[in-house]
């Protein structure tokens, strides 16, 4: 970790705020290095919808129950796969079969910003695009309908991860 954020504070010239583990990997060790490499935001587990929250490590019990830990000073901006562009449209011989149709893509999409819209006040609404698939014409073309449509709704605010870390309150 040391290495990496000294690269990334050489090349970009300061210290990244937050953090998205690869293909939403997280072990047992990732949220104690990202506190303790002072890290203000994640963005790399599920555990709601469209509310950021604090993890807490967990103890299974199996018999006597699970008990829960201290919550991290870490804020979680929860994602989801069914928010992400790959899974849906990429081909890989084997592992995903992909070249599902854009349509599909905007309708979930757009249902899962309409709902939160409607039912989640100050709901966060975290997409995730990779440039190798939404860079594609038809992809774009999706993606700037979805845009659109989200646009016309009174309050919507486009923002960096960073930017909802800096206006979050847990009240």
């Amino acid at each position: 970790m040391e290495t990496t954020l000294k690269l990334h504070e050489q090349h970009v010239g300061k210290r990244p705020r937050g953090y998205r583990s690869p293909a939403w990997d997280f072990t047992e060790s990732t949220m104690s290095l990202l506190e303790e490499f002072g890290f203000e935001w994640d963005s790399s587990l599920m555990g709601r919808d469209f509310e950021p929250y604090h993890p807490r490590p967990v103890t299974v019990g199996w018999e006597e129950g699970s008990t829960f830990g201290p919550p991290s000073p870490v804020l979680e901006i929860p994602v989801s796969w069914y928010l992400d562009d790959f899974p849906a449209v990429e081909y890989i011989p084997g592992v995903n079969a992909g070249l599902g149709s854009t349509e599909v893509i905007f309708e979930r999409w757009r249902d899962h910003f309409d709902y939160a819209y409607e039912n989640v006040p100050n709901a966060v609404l975290a997409i995730t695009v990779h440039p190798q698939t939404i860079g594609r014409a038809h992809h774009i073309r999706m993606f700037e309908r979805f845009i659109e449509h989200m646009s016309t709704r009174d309050g919507v605010w486009f923002a960096t991860l960073s930017d909802v870390y800096d206006c979050w309150t847990d009240n």
